[in-house]
């Protein structure tokens, strides 16, 4: 009969090969770097009932390490399987930067990139007691397909050592929010239910911001099913895409061309993604939002909706950055 330590070393054996999908294993705020929520701590919890402090949220991804479309209605979509609130959080300044690193990521795994921010109210520790169920999402950054090169943004991670940056917008107002980092692989996208969500969240206090306090979407509304980003043929030419989830917010970057857009904030029990889409009218890569969602088109550089702003400095500088980013992975797939 085998031992206990020999189950428990097989489990976790399996789990580790699971996790070969990709996790946050850790992320800097203003380059001082934070330890996520891994494979050991989940182990620490199983045995001994807690596990070490970290700005990661507990989660259970043991398994195939996603989240199906099937439970995007789900409390399992906002940061991943049993998610549990982190017992610590970490700073970042407002205009600063987050690097997320993740653990190697497959080439196959083709897919768009977002993070969202959600306020978590008053409060140094009200992320810490918060119910995951109520947080309000504001997306802050998004990367989908280069139409050009039929590049994903999930090759720009790989290129970047299997790390993304964020910009935290300036505008936002200085309190403890909730980051949600999450990758969407499409590699079975042309079949509903093949998209795989790749969601974690982290405590992260933001200090030195604006005045702004905007609502956003419910975890369990930011998708559906057929979203027409989330059920499509990914193996063919695309002349445009539909980026799944609510708008882009003023300010956030959006990295599919290094552009900044802007575009109003859904409310929290508003739609998800696929009701409403702008065209683009430039760049082969360009994308521009409405209150529901963005199109990358092949027609042309992307135009504001007549909802939108002009770039702010700080829409510049997010772009910069974004372009930046991009430039750097290109460099480094030449050298390889």
């Amino acid at each position: 009969m085998p031992s206990l330590k020999n189950s428990l070393a097989v489990a976790g054996a399996f789990a580790a090969k699971a996790y070969a999908h990709g996790l946050v294993q850790g992320f800097a705020t203003d380059g001082t770097y934070n330890q996520g929520f891994i494979l050991d701590y989940y182990y620490a919890k199983i045995n001994t009932g807690t596990y070490p402090a970290t700005a990661g949220w507990y989660e259970e991804a043991t398994d195939n390490g996603y989240i199906a479309p099937s439970s995007y209605a789900e409390a399992d979509i906002i940061c991943h399987k049993n998610a549990e609130n982190a017992n610590t959080t970490a700073t970042v300044t407002a205009g600063g930067t987050v690097d997320f690193y993740w653990t190697t990521w497959p080439e196959s795994h083709i897919g768009p990139i977002f993070t969202y921010v959600a306020n978590c109210g008053t409060g140094a520790d009200a992320c810490s007691t918060v119910d995951k169920t109520t947080l309000e999402w504001v997306k802050i950054d998004e990367a989908a397909i280069d139409l050009d090169t039929q590049t994903w943004a999930t090759a720009d991670l790989i290129a970047n050592n299997n790390s993304w940056t964020v910009t935290v917008p300036s505008t936002l107002a200085s309190g403890s929010y909730v980051f949600r980092h999450e990758i969407i692989a499409m590699h079975g996208a042309n079949s509903e239910g093949g998209a795989q969500n790749y969601p974690f969240c982290m405590n992260i206090a933001i200090t030195g911001g604006g005045s702004d306090s905007p609502s956003g979407t419910l975890g369990t509304a930011l998708y559906t099913p057929t979203d027409p980003g989330i059920l499509f043929n990914p193996y063919t030419t695309l002349t445009e895409y539909t980026i799944p989830g609510p708008a882009l917010y003023s300010g956030g970057t959006d990295s599919t061309d290094g552009s900044s857009t802007s575009g109003s904030s859904p409310s929290a029990t508003g739609s998800s993604g696929s009701s409403a889409s702008a065209t683009a009218t430039g760049s082969a890569s360009g994308a521009t939002s409405t209150g529901s969602g963005a199109v990358v088109s092949a027609a042309g550089s992307s135009s504001a909706s007549s909802s939108s702003s002009s770039s702010s400095s700080e829409g510049d500088g997010c772009a910069a950055a974004a372009r930046r980013r991009r430039r750097h992975a290109r460099e480094l797939k030449a050298r390889n």
